[in-house]
């Protein structure tokens, strides 16, 4: 999005520091601010309210992308990452699902930097199972709980019990800690290169209730209903599929009066359309999803 041109950016030569010094100018925003400004945003596509409610949260993309150390990345391409998943959850926001920017974003964050981390990694070029990837972000609290964070190769011992947590084999637990291993830092590095700084990493971690894997397990259910999604979309007609893909999946809706006006027919006939497409892919989902052992959705 252009409106995003003048936003601060993370850079060696800067240091980290002073970033996060110049990211705390921005002031946090109040539930009704940031809620007149998403509306700014959605109704009338005001980039000035949009720069806003990306820059009161420059703060948390930033202290999520410090949960994601050790994995041998420069944290400034992190942080830069954290802030393209904030900048697309504010372009997605809906302030009127009742809940606040913040909760919806932290999705978007981890996302984005999740897929840059396994972009980045040879690991997943190779082809990595989906349990393989949840390891990859899960090895290193797993080691941490069984106290042996510090370690090179593994003992066998720990090895069988982080195999058998994170349900995977012990030949995939030695590889991924091998390929791991040499890029975990002390958690009392001083952050930047300025002189008399007292900042240290320890103080910019993720909360203790982020759950990385959990995150990339989240995802990756997304990612199945969505293709459920696709295949049942068969079961509507045309007119059907149009109706409610314009009205329900789009990212700007359009209104029952167009669509009454393409098809010649009244706003009621839509609506009534709209919503026995919409009882009809719900029917066809469950039963996808079930077929499948997974969640009905309600």
């Amino acid at each position: 999005m252009s409106t995003y041109k003048n936003l601060p950016a993370p850079s060696p030569e800067q240091g980290l520091n002073r970033y996060m010094q110049e990211i705390r100018k921005f002031p946090m925003l109040e539930p009704e601010q940031e809620y007149m400004l998403a509306k700014r945003w959605v109704d009338h596509q005001d980039s000035a309210a949009a720069h806003k409610m990306v820059t009161s949260h420059l703060r948390l993309a930033a202290k999520i992308a410090m949960g994601y150390r050790g994995y041998g990345l420069p944290q400034s391409e992190v942080i830069s990452e954290a802030n393209v998943g904030l900048m697309q959850a504010v372009k997605r926001f809906d302030p009127e699902k009742g809940f606040r920017l913040a909760t919806y974003a932290m999705w978007w964050i981890r996302a984005s930097i999740q897929e840059y981390i396994l972009r980045s990694w040879s690991l997943v070029k190779m082809g990595t199972t989906s349990a393989q990837k949840k390891l990859f972000f899960n090895l290193r609290k797993a080691k941490a709980k069984v106290g042996a964070l510090e370690e090179g190769d593994l003992r066998p011992e720990n090895v069988s019990r982080i195999a058998t947590e994170l349900n995977v084999t012990e030949t995939e637990v030695i590889d991924m800690n091998r390929r791991l291993s040499g890029g975990d830092a002390s958690l009392n590095v001083t952050v930047g290169s300025e002189e008399g700084s007292s900042t240290q990493w320890q103080d910019w971690l993720e909360d203790e209730d982020s759950d990385q894997a959990a995150d990339y397990e989240a995802k990756d259910e997304f990612d199945t209903r969505y293709a459920l999604l696709g295949q049942a979309m068969s079961v509507l007609n045309e007119r059907e599929r149009d109706v409610l893909a314009k009205r329900r999946l789009a990212e700007t809706p359009i209104t029952l009066e167009e669509l009454s006006e393409a098809y010649g027919v009244s706003r009621e006939r839509i609506r009534q359309i709209e919503v026995r497409a919409f009882e009809k892919l719900q029917e066809r989902m469950r039963e996808l999803a079930k077929a499948k052992g997974m969640a009905v959705p309600a």
